[in-house]
């Protein structure tokens, strides 16, 4: 993490300081008085997860256009979004990103957006997913998902940018 999104601030009167001049970006965690050394502070502030207010949506599409058109919108729009290109690596990212939501096509070469999303749900049971396809071979593919009892949403592509934002707000 850089310096501008943490620091460790020894004191009160400096963390007031560093606080006016860095509101929004800064991470605090006061030592002094506690019996901790800087160096002991600075391990456990390396350990703590870092909290965000935003909410986290992993985007995943083998058309990068679109994928990364779809972050940049929700990225603007208050989320904070990554995108993939695969539904292999949206399974990678998501294991260390931890999304509240997934947003993922369904036709992808290598594993398709249903198998990426079955993955994900087992890894995050709470996880929101949408998927959006704008092929006719995604019913099968559904209905097989059905079949082992899954239920998702789906959109048809191409998605209006207002009806997903719609979507994930709900």
């Amino acid at each position: 993490m850089g310096a501008q999104t943490e620091r460790i601030i020894l004191g009160k009167s400096s963390a007031r300081e560093a606080y006016a001049a860095e509101r929004p970006r800064l991470k605090f965690t006061q030592c002094a008085g506690w019996g901790v050394s800087a160096p002991q502070c600075a391990n456990v502030q390396e350990s703590m997860p870092e909290i965000s207010a935003k909410p986290k949506v992993l985007v995943a599409d083998d058309e990068r256009v679109i994928a990364d058109t779809l972050a940049m919108i929700l990225n603007q729009s208050g989320f904070e979004t990554r995108a993939v290109y695969s539904g292999e690596k949206a399974v990678e990212v998501a294991s260390a990103f931890k999304p509240d939501m997934l947003i993922c096509d369904v036709i992808m070469t290598g594993m398709n957006g249903i198998d990426a999303a079955l993955s994900i749900r087992e890894l995050l049971p709470r996880v929101k997913i949408l998927l959006f396809s704008g092929q006719a071979a995604t019913a099968d593919l559904l209905e097989n998902a059905r079949a082992q009892g899954y239920e998702f949403e789906i959109l048809a592509k191409p998605v209006h940018p207002q009806d997903l934002l719609n979507r994930l707000r709900a």
